[in-house]
């Protein structure tokens, strides 16, 4: 009789815990349109890049006026930067370095793209304002830094199709993890 009543409860508690959990209720279901929204992302090759439109020129106000502030008069550096303490980086050098390493990295002579730049300033500039600059607005940006640091002609209109032709100053000079993954 004892082992009957061990018999009986171990499978009224084990149908106990089979019974579904009820669900939390928490958020909802990411519709098409939620997930448009996020899905911006820009590859090597240009893939991705919006339409829209911006020139150095149009760049210059806008970098001094969003950027400044943090990477300093062109991009050269801040105050703090000049001080030696830690500081945003600086983005513009006319400095040739070797061998690169983390505190003489700029967008010249560091990215071995020149799409990606695009997707970074979209996606995360201004840092306490991240998303809020419009395509063209990002293509100028683009094309301010591209021409201050002697990469591009700074009357070259940016826009998908130029930007994808951008050949960075230091593309071969990556060795790629993953070669087979890269643009040709």
């Amino acid at each position: 009789m004892r082992n009957m009543l061990a018999v009986l409860f171990c499978l009224s508690a084990c149908t106990a815990f089979a019974a579904p959990l009820p669900t939390p209720h928490l958020g909802k279901p990411v519709s098409a349109a939620d997930m448009k929204r996020w899905d911006i992302d820009i590859q090597a090759d240009g893939a991705g890049l919006p339409p829209g439109s911006g020139t150095a020129a149009q760049g210059a106000p806008l970098f001094t006026e969003k950027c400044a502030a943090c990477h300093g008069d062109g991009g050269r550096g801040s105050d703090l930067f000049k001080r030696g303490l830690p500081s945003p980086p600086v983005i513009i050098s006319d400095k040739k370095f070797k061998p690169i390493d983390g505190g003489t990295t700029t967008i010249a002579n560091f990215w071995p793209y020149a799409p990606p730049l695009f997707d970074y300033i979209r996606r995360a500039m201004p840092w306490n304002e991240p998303r809020t600059l419009s395509d063209n607005q990002v293509y100028a940006l683009t094309a301010y830094i591209l021409a201050e640091g002697k990469v591009i002609d700074p009357k070259l209109v940016l826009n998908a199709k130029s930007l994808a032709q951008v050949k960075m100053p230091n593309r071969d000079g990556f060795r790629p993890r993953f070669p087979d993954l890269m643009p040709r």
